[in-house]
């Protein structure tokens, strides 16, 4: 399929949605290679890859908290046909790679850098080899990579840890900050009471637990009522995949995780840009702007969209309905085109 002609399907895709996931999207899954490497304590890491000999560009998919490659068929597919390879990674702890705790549906993780230490070892594995000619038999790829929510923030910390290696990033409603139903005070309290206790700090947060499923109608997600009814069926289909929610643990590491990207932003040399979803409630937007200012501040943001708003979306903009998601990809092909 033509580029142009994938990029116009975007704005349609919903009303042929059953026949494009049973039809082309289902062949194309039907072709991933799936493979798997030791991560941080000896936790399985999975992680999905699409491939052509035709493609000298590489993109690096990294998903949200919760969620698996096993989601992502679509978002693939798409950038698959305008001749990327494709890696797509499950974090430790959920979707396909190894669970840490004995219950595992608990959102967990010992130390946040540990997600961006199985991700060093994922681009050392896969990206670094397409870098050059001579580590490769293939011709030099052109590398990007497209985060979103809690993966942006496990890739903004593999983007400050290391030099560049992608060529520009993009940043899908990254988690710079946690939406919070009570003030950031108190959430700081409730994560340090718990701390010093595994017992304590290994239990679900206050008012979460194990995975349910909700109705669309409250569903925070997005706003594709058939892209929101196939998220569900992949944990019908697939309940190892279920994940509930955070441990303290989780808390703690990942606000603190926040904090230092903001006040660290400008220090990424990568070029990047960075969506925000104008009505989410699962992300602090607040955190994400500051994280944008302080970037501006450092001068290493100037020419960068500040962020880019997508005006009336929700968390998941790769998800969203037809016309919010078809603004969100094209803005990402264009800023990686200019890169």
């Amino acid at each position: 399929m033509a580029p142009e002609m994938l990029k116009a399907s975007w704005l349609s895709r919903e009303s042929q949605f059953s026949a494009f996931t049973n039809g082309s999207l289902l062949d194309f899954w039907n072709t991933r290679d799936e493979r798997e490497f030791t991560g941080v304590d000896d936790i399985p890491i999975r992680y999905v890859s699409f491939s052509s000999p035709y493609h000298d560009k590489t993109l690096l998919i990294l998903p949200g908290r919760s969620e698996s490659y096993v989601k992502y068929p679509e978002v693939a597919y798409d950038f698959y046909h305008l001749g990327y390879n494709i890696f797509i990674l499950d974090h430790r702890g959920q979707g396909r790679s190894g669970r840490i705790l004995a219950d595992p549906q608990k959102g967990h993780v010992e130390d946040f850098a540990h997600y961006v230490d199985d991700l060093a070892k994922l681009i050392e594995l896969e990206i670094t080899p397409l870098l050059s000619s001579f580590a490769s038999s293939l011709p030099p790829h052109r590398c990007y990579a497209l985060a979103h929510s809690m993966g942006g923030a496990i890739l903004s910390c593999f983007l400050l840890r290391q030099e560049p290696v992608f060529r520009a990033v993009a940043l899908s409603a990254p988690m710079f900050g946690i939406y919070l139903p009570m003030p950031r005070w108190l959430a700081n309290f409730l994560v340090n009471q718990a701390e010093p206790s595994p017992n304590k700090r290994n239990r679900y947060v206050l008012s979460t637990g194990r995975w349910r499923p909700l109705p669309y109608f409250i569903n925070l997600l997005t706003h594709s009522y058939r892209r929101y009814r196939r998220y569900l069926r992949y944990y019908a289909d697939y309940p190892e995949l279920r994940l509930g929610g955070p441990t303290y643990r989780w808390m703690r590491e990942s606000m603190r995780t926040g904090d230092n990207l903001v006040e660290n932003a400008g220090k990424i040399q990568t070029p990047l840009i960075v969506l925000k979803a104008s009505e989410d409630k699962i992300v602090s937007n607040r955190e994400l702007l500051a994280f944008c200012k302080s970037r501006q501040k450092a001068g290493t943001g100037e020419e960068e969209h500040k962020p880019l708003v997508i005006q009336g979306a929700h968390h998941e903009i790769l998800f969203e309905k037809d016309a919010l998601r078809a603004q969100a990809l094209n803005a990402i092909c264009d800023f990686f085109d200019q890169n």
